[in-house]
Parts: C-alpha cells; structure tokens; sequence
C-alpha cells in the first residue's frame, strides 16, 4: 500500500513537470522575443523620423565627438565615443580645411590646393591606418579613420587664423600649437589600441600626417 503511494506520488509529480514545460517554453520564446521587438522598435523609428530629426541627432554626435577632440582626456568615456565612429565629422572638417587652404592662396591655385588637400586627409588616413592594423592594433579601419579625421579640426583652426594674420612668425607659432594639439588627441587615442613594443613604428605616421597638413597650412 505504502508502495503504491508513493508510486502515485512519482506519477503526480512527473505529470506536473509535463503540464509546466510548455509554460516554460511559452516564457523563453517570450523573453526571445523582447530583444527582437526592442530592435524592431528602434529600427522603425530611426526609419520613420524627419530629417530634421536625423540631421539634429548626427550634428549632436558630431559635436561630442568633437568635445572629445578638443578636451582630449583620453578618459574611458572619450575613447568609447571615439570607437563609435562616423564619417560625416571628418568629412566636412577636410572640405573645411581645404576649403580655408584654397581661398588662402592665390584664385588660380584655389581648386589644385582644395584637391591636394582632400586626396591627401583620405589617403593618408588609409595609410596610417593601415600601419596601425599590420603593427596589430585592435581598430577598425572606420574608427582609425573617424579618429584622425576628427582630430584635424584643431589645424582647421590654425588656418583659418592665418586668413587674417599677415605676420609670418605668429601664424607659424599660431600653426605649431595646432599641430601639437591634434597630434596630442590623435596619438592619446591611438596609442590605446597598439601594443606597448609596436607603438612607436604606428605612431610615427601620425606625426609626420599632421605635420605635413600643419606645414601645409603654413605656406599656403
């Protein structure tokens, strides 16, 4: 008798798992399914907003981006932002600076010196970054890029300063605090990603990239 008990007992218990398994499988596909309605949700609004809406947003990440820039603190917060890269700041600062660049010089040089300018910032953006990823760096092409195109906004300032001083020897010191301030973000930046015993050979290219842009802006 005791043992049939407990034989009804084994059964009742085993059948309640059976009667509770498709409520917990009702549950895991609902939990699934939270993620992917979260995302849909996301998705349809980016899509179904103005504009104005997407121009206010990508002109807000362009700004933090460039507060990252100018105030390089290289805190976690910078470099997270950094890593979430966009081409449209580092797109519009190289049309600025060949912009300023060419309307420097005289009207026959305007256009040569706007395409030097730009073919040069894409180019050796490439190249530096590509230097970076065979040294072994942890970056994305998209990042390097976002970040050193970023990071000429500072020797955009210098030249845009030396459109209204004439006096060499101040818009060469005007031209030098530039150069050091990019190279300073960019290489605080960069150095994160390359390994300790190959930072030297990535960063170099850095240098000379914002050197030749700030000598660049100076004889120009």
């Amino acid at each position: 008798m005791e043992f049939e008990v407990q034989e009804n007992q084994a059964n009742n218990s085993i059948q309640g798992i059976i009667n509770l398994q498709p409520q917990v499988n009702q549950v895991q596909a609902q939990q699934q399914e939270i993620p992917i309605k979260q995302t849909d949700l996301q998705v349809s609004s980016t899509l179904e907003e103005s504009v104005a809406v997407t121009l206010l947003r990508d002109l807000r990440q362009i700004g933090v981006k460039l507060r990252c820039v100018l105030v390089p603190t290289m805190s976690t917060d910078n470099a997270k932002e950094l890593r979430n890269w966009d081409l449209w700041g580092p797109l519009v600062f190289c049309l600025m600076l060949a912009l300023t660049l060419s309307l420097s010089g005289n009207n026959d040089d305007g256009p040569g010196i706007f395409a030097t300018i730009f073919v040069l910032i894409w180019v050796g953006s490439f190249v530096v970054t590509l230097n970076a990823q065979l040294l072994g760096g942890k970056v994305s092409f998209f990042q390097s890029v976002c970040v050193l195109g970023y990071c000429v906004f500072p020797i955009n300032l210098g030249a845009l300063f030396t459109l209204f001083f004439s006096f060499f020897y101040l818009k060469m010191f005007l031209v030098i605090g530039c150069f050091l301030w990019s190279t300073y973000s960019a290489v605080g930046f960069m150095k994160l990603l390359i390994p300790e015993q190959k930072r030297i050979l990535a960063l170099y290219p850095v240098i000379l990239f914002y050197l030749f842009l700030s000598w660049f802006a100076l004889i120009v």
